[in-house]
Order: structure tokens, then sequence, then C-alpha cells
């Protein structure tokens, strides 16, 4: 069966159709940035007061570089990156920490990047379609950053298997604090945890999304509250909140310094997460959580774990856990499980929501996408990318076995991932927002100097488990971009085979030709090609229907499309009709109930006499100029694999019909 779009066409404005491709004209979105009537709604900044939308964005947004001070101290003193420890080494590690989290976390994503909003929504794809946006008039380079964003997004996915792996055994690992004999259990247990997560993702998270916030906020307030009593205890440390201090501290490492740079950057994890979460929140949540809440208390615990640091350095063992004193440590670990627990559920479920945005640009095939909630579109669940991530969850906590060993492959893909956003930005904001070039040039050149020290840190731990997110991302681009050039060549092979529509109908002879009472609903790749079902229904089944609508469904690069703009209704000839159904990327594809919207146009589809009819179309690998030989059978085989058209766009099951035809590419 034919599945999904694909953005690889040459036109500025990308379209999936059902179930194929077409360009369409820029659609004036007037009321875009809302969640149609009558369907799923996602949190709106203008549904909820602002501070319950604050405290939602504490549990969702800050859950992964929350958990970032188990691990990343104790990392920059691992004997690898040669950095002694001493108070001033301790000073300046612990100010490069700060001020890393102020210039990227606080100055780029919380000042700049939020304010580059697709229609209120953020992310690496909303980020790509706005860039891509603000090119349109030149294909190459809008061409590129197609592919550029698509890469960086597929990077997400490694984030989403190394994040509740490192959390989940960063926190256990605190059992080995508690009692060393417990050591010997800390993967099983990690391993439980995780597996129990994944297992109950198809329930939805909206009961526990509840306490998300309020668990968090308790672990910020701990962080600081544990971080300022060490600090009372050395208040040396303070000497830390001066730039030069890690500036001189990074000037001094030498060739060494990129060393150092990999266990900084792990403080930094989970930046990302404040642009793509900005549609469910809004920036000006986000902002006043990071601001008045979340670095605050960051800062607090690193300064307190420096201080520790300088009055007992026995505690490199692991400095996070000594912060706590004796009877609080059991407690702590599990408040620290929990915060685990709400920052691998942040990324679990950001991958479900990457994918079904993958699926509507025409990136991936259809899968399974299953709501969890009658009033959250936002929540939903995908069972192949859920057991797939728990499959590589698994295989992480069991090949790596610690924290230690997993922030080797921690940090690349997300520095990389930082990198690119900084290049997509900078379109965004000279040629969308005609900033002047000066000031643009400037503020990118600036960013993409720190965001290169940051990889250039990370991949000097390529060999260390580097390799293991970077390897995951390429894989999934090559399926990705395979997925969408083979939609490009399926669909110029079908178009060239095809007959023009407008004639095919003039040439019926309506009197001879058996009629059905009924509506007949046929899904066309192209609006103007008459559509493969409909041939093997007059040629098998010797019968036209009294009415015949020609369906197109096309997924616009915005996030919303309203429900006033949904249809548009063309009458052809006598019994046809044209019918486009348009579609965001994060809405939800209801056809029947789009189509229900065709009576305020003149046309009545009555829901218990309508059929659908589907071409299922066998892909036909061939030796040509199209893909490599070996990409055409890869693709075939996601093709036959792909999940069911009924499903995706919810259609009756029992008045669908699938016809079958060989396409060869």
């Amino acid at each position: 069966m034919v599945a999904g779009g694909s953005l690889c066409v040459p036109d500025a404005r990308r379209a999936m159709l059902w179930p194929s491709i077409a360009t369409t004209a820029p659609m004036t979105q007037s009321n875009a940035t809302e969640p149609p009537n009558g369907e799923p709604t996602t949190t709106h900044p203008q549904a909820h007061g602002l501070a319950a939308l604050t405290l939602g964005a504490i549990g969702v947004v800050y859950g992964d570089i929350g958990t970032s001070p188990l691990y990343t101290v104790v990392e920059i003193f691992r004997p690898a990156t040669g950095v002694a420890l001493n108070a001033a080494n301790l000073i300046g590690a612990i100010s490069a920490i700060i001020w890393s989290l102020m210039l990227v976390v606080t100055l780029k994503y919380v000042v700049l990047i939020l304010r580059a909003d697709n229609r209120g929504e953020g992310g690496g794809l909303a980020l790509t379609a706005l860039a891509a946006k603000a090119v349109a008039g030149r294909p190459r380079t809008r061409a590129a950053l197609l592919m550029l964003g698509v890469f960086g997004a597929t990077l997400f996915y490694g984030d989403s298997i190394i994040t509740p792996a490192i959390s989940v055994l960063g926190a256990m690992e605190g059992l080995e604090v508690v009692a060393p004999s417990l050591k010997a259990y800390v993967v099983p247990l990690s391993l439980g945890v995780l597996l129990g997560l994944f297992v109950v993702q198809r329930f939805g998270t909206a009961v526990v999304g509840r306490a998300f916030g309020p668990v968090i906020v308790l672990w910020f307030a701990v962080l600081a509250v544990v971080g300022v009593h060490h600090i009372a205890q050395e208040p040396a440390i303070l000497a830390a909140l001066n730039p030069l201090q890690a500036w001189h501290f990074l000037m001094a490492r030498g060739w060494q310094v990129l060393a150092t740079v990999g266990g900084i950057v792990l403080a930094l994890t989970g930046a990302e997460a404040l642009y793509a979460d900005m549609g469910h929140f809004g920036a000006k949540p986000i902002r006043l959580a990071w601001t008045g809440l979340v670095l605050p208390s960051l800062a607090l615990n690193y300064l307190g774990q420096g201080a520790l640091l300088m009055h007992d350095p026995k505690a490199i063992e692991n400095p996070f856990y000594r912060l706590f004193p004796t009877e609080w440590m059991v407690p702590a670990v599990v408040l620290a499980t929990l915060a685990a627990i709400i920052a691998s559920q942040a990324v679990i479920s950001g991958a479900y929501s990457m994918t079904r945005q993958a699926i509507q640009l025409g990136y991936l095939p259809r899968m399974a996408v299953r709501h969890t909630s009658a009033r959250q579109s936002g929540q939903i669940y995908v069972p192949l990318v859920n057991w797939v991530l728990l499959a590589g969850v698994i295989g992480a906590v069991l090949f790596f076995g610690s924290s230690s060993a997993l922030a080797g492959a921690y940090g690349i893909a997300v520095t990389v991932t930082m990198m690119i956003t900084t290049v997509l930005t900078y379109f965004v904001v000279r040629h969308g927002w005609k900033l002047p070039a000066p000031l643009a040039i400037g503020a990118t050149l600036f960013f993409l100097a720190i965001d290169a020290l940051l990889v250039a840190g990370c991949a000097v731990k390529f060999f260390d488990g580097g390799w293991f997110p970077l390897t995951m991302g390429g894989a999934i681009f090559l399926l990705m971009s395979t997925w969408a050039s083979g939609r490009k060549l399926l669909m110029h092979s079908i178009r060239a085979e095809g007959l023009d529509l407008a004639p095919f109908i003039e040439s019926l002879d309506r009197d001879t030709v058996n009629r059905a009472e009924r509506t007949a609903v046929y899904a066309v790749a192209d609006p103007d090609t008459v559509p493969q079902a409909l041939m093997h229904n007059l040629k098998h089944n010797q019968v036209l229907h009294q009415r015949n609508v020609i369906l197109t469904v096309v997924f616009h690069d915005v996030p919303w499309i309203g429900m006033a703009q949904r249809v548009a209704v063309a009458p052809l000839a006598r019994d046809f009709w044209r019918v486009t159904l348009h579609f965001g990327f994060m809405n939800t594809p209801d056809v029947p109930k789009a189509l229900a919207l065709c009576g305020q146009h003149g046309l009545e589809i009555p829901p218990f006499e309508t059929s659908y009819f589907l071409s299922r179309e066998t892909v036909v690998p061939t030796e040509g100029s199209g893909m490599s030989q070996w990409r055409e059978r890869l693709f075939a085989m996601m093709s036959r694999n792909a999940g069911s058209v009924a499903e995706y766009f919810n259609l009756p099951d029992n008045a669908v019909v699938e016809l079958g035809t060989r396409v060869q590419i």
C-alpha cells in the first residue's frame, strides 16, 4: 500500500497527499495557530493560566537538563580529561558549567530561538519548515536545509535512547553510595524501571503527567537547598560566578580542553527541549520557569558540588549523592529516580510526536498512531517506536553498564543538533525576519563558534560511545531519505502512466454503465489523473456510483489548519467532484469527519452510504536512473510494511475497498 508523502518536491510548500503527493500554493492561515474544533486539542498558552503552564513546563521541559547534575561534575574530573582535582580547577570547572548554561541555554534558546515559532509550534521540523519557507525562491538552498533539518531530527531518536538509559542509571547508582554491596543490583533495577516505563506508555501519561510539575519542582528545590548548604561551608566557590574563571580554566587546558568540554556539555543536554515543547506551553512560561527556578537551582547545585569537593576531594566518586546527609540518602535516590523517569518520559513522548510529524510531512511510512487522551492530541502512543526505543535502551544499558560509560555516547547528538539549529535559525532571522546581515551573521558566527567547540569536545569521545547516536541517526536518516526519494519516484511513475481526469470523465457513457446508489470516494495522488481504483472498479466491477468524489489529502508545513480551511470542493462534471482536505502536521487526519464539512459547500456525503476505494500499489524495483537498486528494494520493503491507510485516516473498516496494481520505479 502506498504510504505517506514527501517533502522532496520542487514546490516551496510541501504537501502529502492521500495516498501520495501534490504541490499546493501557500494558504492564508488566519486561524492556523488554533487547534480546529471537533478534534482533540493540544495544550495551548491561551487555554490555561500562566502559573499552570509554568508548572507544566517545569515538569515536562526541564526534566532532562534537571538530571544533569547526577553525572556532569564527576565526568569533568575523570582521569581521561587530565583535570587535576584542586581548588583552582574546581572553581574554573563550575564557572565553565554555569556560563555555558548562561550562553547556550539562556542567551541562545531562551532569548533568541524561542522567538522562532512556526504558528506557535517549535522543534526541529517546525524550524526546518520555517527556514525552508524563508528561502522558498532558492530551490537548492531550500533542499539542502530540508536535508539538514531532517538529519537533525533523526539525531533526536538517539537522544531518546540515551537519555532514559543514562538518567535512570545515574539515579540508581546512588544505591552504591547507600551500600557498596548494592552495586550488583544497579543494572537489573535500572532495567526493571525502564521496562515498566515503556510498558505503561500504551495507557497514556495523563495521570502521571499531572504529577510531573510538582515532583520536578521538589527536585529543583532540593538541588538548591543542598547546594546552598555546602556553599555556606566553602563560600570560596562563589568565585565561579566570575566568567573570567571559566575563561582561564579552559585556556589553561591546552589541547586537552576538548576532553574537558566533553564533560561540561553534559550540563547542557536537554536544552533543545525548551524549543521543542514551546507549542505545548508557550514561550513565556518556559522563560519564566528557566529564570525563576531552573537556572538558579542548577547553578546552586553545581556550586554546592564544587564546594563539597573543595572540602572533601574523596567525594569525587559520586559528588551529587555525597551532597546529602546519610539519613537523606535513600529519599534522595527515590527522588532522583522519579526525576529520571520524568526526564525519560519527556523524550519518549517527544519521539512519538517527532514520528507523527515525520509521517505527515512525508519522511516516514505510515505507522499506527493511537491517541491516549480524548482531549489532548499531543498525547499519542506509537507502538512500533515504543518497542524499538525499549530495545535500544535495554541494549544501551547492558552494553555500557554505567552512567559514566554512557556519558561517552551522550552529548554528540545533542551538540550536532544544536549546531544545526543555529544554522537553520540564521535563515529564519536573515531571510524570514529580514534582520540586517551584520547582526544575523555576527550572532550566528558567535553561536556557531560555541557549538563547534561543544561538538569537538564530544567528538573526542567518538570511540568511547559517541559512535552510537551518530550511527543510529545515520541509519534513520537513510530510511527517511530513501522513503522521501522513493515516494518521489513512485509519484513520477504513476503520473507518467496515468490518464487525464477531465477527458476521461467526459468520455464515460453513463447510460450504459451500471450505477450503484452510493457515494464513492477515490483517493488520488494527482487530482488531474484518473485514480487507479476508479479504473479497476470500472474494468472489473463494471459499475459507476451515483456520486464520485476524487479526494486529495494535503499536509502543509504549518502545525495547524483550522476547520474553516479544512475543505475545498470543486464540481468537475456530472456526478463527479474534486475534494481537497487540508491538514497541518499537528492536526489529526480524520477524513470522514472532514468530509462531513462538504455539506457546507453543496456536496452531501452520507457517512452510511459511502464507500472508500483505495489503490494498493505494489512497488517493483527496476534498473534505471532512479535510486540505486538496493535503495529501491529498501523502499519497496518499507512500502509493503507501511501501516493501513484506513486506520491512519480513521476510515470505517466496513466501507473500505482496496484494489491493487503494480508500479515500477
